[in-house]
């Protein structure tokens, strides 16, 4: 059995000892395989799905490399959405923690501009971006990378497919010919051995073999015909039968995702819906909901879902049969992370039997199929979130942090800490998760005391929907 031990690879003991405090207690396939290689200084092509550790690979590789004494930008991750760019960044915060003062910065669209040319002008260590942001910063020289030592494509299939290969190009261009460049990708398609070809060196290949079939032998699969005038009604029978904390039910039009969002309404589910017309502000209070389990359902367009990292989902639901054979890898690989069985649920029309078939051809194993009438609504009550969203007026621009928020829950507003569940801080907004059946009671009490030695406005997201 190999050896995939963290402690065999050349890091620092601080780096080590984050590792183990974050409970990183052995590498996947992925990291055993790239970050020896990573970590020597090789540029290397790594395929592998989303969820597999890719982002620790990258992240050690260029923190092993960073040099905090030097604010300048060292490393650059280039991510397809602003949603995994917010996760990418996250993450290499939590592995930052063993060095000191290490800066790492968003840059995305969707937010104004003017804070983040702000926010480089004080310096960073790494960025992560969005191509197209990336190039703005670029061309309005606001962005350095004459220190650049790693450049990181991450989910270069997923660019690819939105359009960025020029993107892509125009920044590899701009960064120091002398540095090591990462590419990490789910496949490998034609643009990204171009971009191999022409900006890497002597690139290393690691592969994780059959994470298709590896993913579909995790979920279980199963399968219902209905006719177009039963697929919406048939989701929330769905839920009732098999009844999952957390689900996404993917649909293929905009339209048809504020439809669902509407029926699951009616019948008591509190569902989100993420779709292309939202406002970025939207869409970040969706995702924030339903990844701290203040929503039991997120019904998206694959576009709006791309990126999207949720742990722990038990359930997808196809809402449509994906006309995308390796979309629907994507959306069932949702399900089943790190190991656990997961569960996926396919409505499909006589007309969709074609792309049933094909998908059945390349995962290697046929689907489960089941009546649509032979469903039985499980025992007890309706299946409500475990969580519900607070939102605090003031965020990082107030200098409000997590702890800060947590101490004043726990401490005049006399909750007790398992009754508080995750929190985002955002440049003015704060949020945080606490049972369902304290959330007004919470309102009530922060709103009357302090945070930081000064009052702040409180409610709860939901209300703001209603």
């Amino acid at each position: 059995m190999p050896d995939t031990a963290f402690s065999r690879l050349p890091l620092s003991p601080a780096q080590l000892a984050t590792l183990d405090q974050l409970g990183y207690a052995q590498m996947t396939p992925i990291q055993a395989a790239s970050l020896p290689l990573a970590l020597a200084g090789q540029d290397l092509i790594g395929e592998a799905q989303t969820g597999s550790g890719k982002t620790a690979a990258f992240a050690l590789a260029l923190l092993h490399r960073l040099d905090a004494a030097l604010p300048r930008v060292q490393a650059l991750v280039l991510c397809p959405t602003r949603e995994l760019a917010d996760q990418v960044t996250q993450e290499i915060r939590r592995l930052a923690r063993a060095a000191d003062n290490i800066k790492v910065l968003s840059l995305c669209g969707g937010s104004p501009i003017k804070p983040q040319i702000e926010s480089l002008a004080f310096g960073a260590h790494i960025v992560v971006g969005t191509p197209g942001r990336l190039i703005d910063h670029l061309e309005r020289d606001t962005l350095d990378l004459a220190a650049l030592n790693t450049l990181v494509l991450d989910e270069a299939d997923r660019m690819l497919d939105m359009g960025f290969l020029d993107d892509i190009k125009a920044i590899a261009k701009r960064a120091p010919a002398k540095r090591q460049t990462l590419l990490f990708s789910a496949t490998f398609p034609e643009g990204a051995k171009d971009i191999a070809a022409t900006f890497m060196r002597e690139p290393a290949t690691v592969k994780v073999a059959g994470s298709k079939e590896a993913a579909a032998s995790r979920i279980e699969q199963i399968a219902f015909e209905v006719t177009e005038a039963q697929r919406l009604d048939a989701v929330p029978r769905l839920l009732r039968a098999y009844r999952p904390e957390s689900t996404i039910a993917f649909c293929n039009t905009k339209q048809q995702c504020r439809d669902l969002e509407a029926v699951l309404a009616a019948q008591g589910f509190v569902a989100l819906a993420l779709h292309g017309d939202l406002e970025q502000r939207d869409r970040d209070q969706v995702l924030i909901q339903f990844a701290n389990r203040s929503a039991s359902v997120l019904v998206a367009t694959d576009v709006a879902a791309r990126g999207l990292d949720i742990a722990n989902l038990a359930c997808v639901i196809n809402v449509d049969v994906s006309a995308d054979v390796e979309q629907h890898v994507h959306r069932i690989g949702r399900t089943g992370r790190a190991g656990a069985s997961g569960l996926a649920l396919s409505l499909a029309s006589l007309d969709e039997m074609g792309r049933v078939g094909r998908i059945e051809q390349l995962q290697g194993a046929p689907f489960q199929w089941q009546p649509l009438d032979g469903l039985q609504d499980a025992p007890g009550a309706p299946l409500l979130p475990a969580m519900d969203t607070l939102q605090i007026l003031g965020g990082r621009k107030e200098k409000i942090r997590p702890g800060d928020i947590l101490g004043a829950l726990t401490g005049e507003a006399g909750f007790s800490a398992t009754q508080i569940g995750k929190i985002n801080v955002t440049d003015f907004h704060s949020y945080v998760a606490v049972e369902r059946s304290i959330a007004r009671e919470a309102v009530k009490r922060l709103s009357q005391g302090k945070l930081k030695g000064r009052k702040v406005k409180v409610r709860r997201l939901a209300d703001l929907a209603d």
